[in-house]
């Protein structure tokens, strides 16, 4: 049977519950308990006029935005319509019914002006990592450290070449991401990283690093690295820099540092590539915080033209000598005043070599140094930090480690495809921070809201 048309009729009154509408297994309803902003008003009054109309609340933004990053919503002006829409989107934004979405504009003002001079979004993100120690997922004893290449919001057609001339200054009055750029120019993670020019620099975001890694199409991009705790690949720490080796190294020490000092927490081993497995590296790591470095290291002494490497060299502690393969021994080049020392050059290696009168007559010369009338072996003053990351690579504990070490490449993943950062929109050093401060903390929360049930919640 045909059922009858069913006319809309205005009623009177009205009962409608947003908590009710909303699933309670929605994601938003598992975040919603580990976001707490109470103290958000109190942080972000000095950054307030005492008079003028009233500013739209910044609890209200700051939940806009943790929507956005969570849901993987990149553009503000859907994100406000998503809002006006979605029930659990404005039951998660406390907003009601009736409640007005601010405009997207406001979030560009309060990015540049309030939050970024408050570091609030540093301290958002700092919040969630508290949150997972306090609910035990961080144990503290093993951390990862890797660095991932995120796309500028950067043009090559409106980019100069390195070796043209720009007026940065005229620039700077005009473009906020260019005055950030010269500022950064003394910062170890930027500027300062390294002194190679890059073969292009984009005049709109000119912190972005050219960058041919993704061996690929070369492009701008910027570095997200991220610091995690191997229980469950919570990030402990999360740090922007420029899409260079050398940036990124530093930004591990940065993060490892901070995150001793915010959270207390020492880690016994870092796992990471071997990117990070410079001899310098390894020995900060081990002389100065007491790491276990679980890092391939970086080496470039083996050869590939048929001679001696330098693995076929045993080297004596005792002695402080290395022994050739035909018996003979290498000993290191010293400067002789009052006390004879060996002598390090300005790239922190010793050179150990053999003698003519050893090396002319021996028979194994040619596969050995064809070239030279004598071996010389390099040997860095941290080769005992190197020594001892070798031998934890070559353990069991080593490939442990090379397996877990995985995760912070899901964490990059899941970055990429799930919540859809895989191009910045805002510009400059300050902007990706900004950026990567909020992606790392929608990522904790949604750990937090898959690792802890809302029924395990209750009955506890």
């Amino acid at each position: 049977m045909m059922g009858p048309r069913q006319v809309e009729q205005g009623a009177l009154f009205y009962e409608f519950s947003l908590d009710t509408h909303v699933p309670a297994d929605h994601l938003l309803r598992s975040i919603d308990r580990f976001v707490d902003l109470s103290d958000l008003r109190r942080a972000l009054a000095p950054f307030y006029a005492s008079t003028g109309r009233p500013s739209v609340d910044p609890e209200l933004m700051i939940r806009m935005l943790l929507i956005g990053y969570c849901l993987g919503i990149r553009s503000e002006r859907r994100l406000c319509q998503e809002v006006h829409l979605n029930l659990a989107y404005r039951w998660f934004c406390q907003l009601g019914l009736d409640g007005r979405v601010p405009d997207h504009a406001t979030f560009s003002k309060n990015r540049h002006g309030r939050f970024r001079d408050s570091d609030r979004l540093r301290e958002v993100f700092e919040a969630t990592v508290q949150r997972c120690i306090d609910e035990g997922l961080v144990g503290g004893e093993g951390f990862a450290v890797d660095a991932s290449l995120i796309r500028a919001d950067a043009n090559k057609q409106r980019a100069a070449d390195a070796s043209e001339a720009v007026e940065w200054d005229d620039l700077a009055r005009t473009r906020r991401s260019v005055r950030e750029y010269l500022e950064t120019l003394d910062e170890a993670a930027w500027g300062a990283a390294s002194e190679a020019r890059p073969k292009f620099v984009s005049r709109s975001d000119p912190a972005a690093q050219w960058t041919g890694a993704m061996k690929g199409h070369a492009f701008f991009a910027y570095a997200t690295n991220y610091l995690i705790d191997l229980d469950h690949a919570v990030i402990v720490d999360v740090e922007a820099s420029r899409a260079i080796r050398q940036a990124e190294v530093g930004a591990s020490r940065t993060m490892i540092a901070r995150t001793q000092d915010r959270f207390g927490l020492w880690p016994a081993r870092l796992a990471a590539d071997s990117a990070y497995g410079s001899a310098e590296h390894l020995a900060w790591l081990v002389h100065e915080r007491g790491i276990e470095p679980h890092i391939p290291v970086f080496d470039k002494s083996e050869r590939s033209d048929g001679t001696f490497s330098r693995s076929a060299f045993t080297y004596a502690p005792e002695a402080d000598a290395y022994t050739c393969p035909a018996g003979k021994p290498l000993r290191p080049r010293q400067r002789v005043y009052r006390t004879p020392l060996p002598l390090v050059d300005d790239d922190g290696m010793m050179r150990y070599r053999a003698s003519k009168r050893d090396c002319g007559p021996c028979p194994l010369k040619l596969q050995c140094c064809p070239n030279t009338p004598a071996r010389k072996i390099p040997r860095s003053v941290h080769e005992g930090a190197r020594q001892m990351a070798r031998d934890i690579c070559a353990s069991e504990e080593g490939r442990t480690s090379r397996r877990e070490r995985k995760k912070v490449e899901m964490l990059f993943a899941h970055l990429k495809r799930i919540l859809k950062l895989d191009r910045l929109r805002l510009r400059g050093p300050n902007g990706a921070r900004d950026e990567f401060h909020l992606a790392a903390a929608a990522q904790n929360l949604r750990k937090l809201a898959k690792l802890i049930p809302l029924q395990q919640l209750s009955l506890a």
